[in-house]
């Protein structure tokens, strides 16, 4: 392999993942159910029903966030509506 990138490697292979980049978190299923079942307020029929993107588009997820305030706009508020 000319310039030894992978050297000491073998054909074909990556060097190893670091312990805290591999390590997974489990689904939160017990969130995602409030979400569907509670909020939502789908019987449990309709909830297993759905596919990851459906729930999705259903929780908000597919909005486009909005570009947030700007300076003037909080100065603005903060006029209108001082503390104290």
């Amino acid at each position: 392999m000319g310039n030894g990138a992978m050297a000491g490697r073998g054909p074909g292979r990556f060097p190893p993942i670091a312990a805290q980049e591999a390590r997974l978190e489990p689904f939160p299923w017990e969130m995602v159910m409030h979400a569907g079942l509670c909020l939502l307020r789908l019987p449990p029929r309709d909830f297993w029903a759905l596919t990851p993107v459906e729930f999705l588009a259903m929780t908000g997820g597919m909005r486009g966030r909005g570009a947030g305030m700007e300076k003037p706009g909080l100065e603005a508020l903060m006029r209108a509506f001082p503390d104290g």
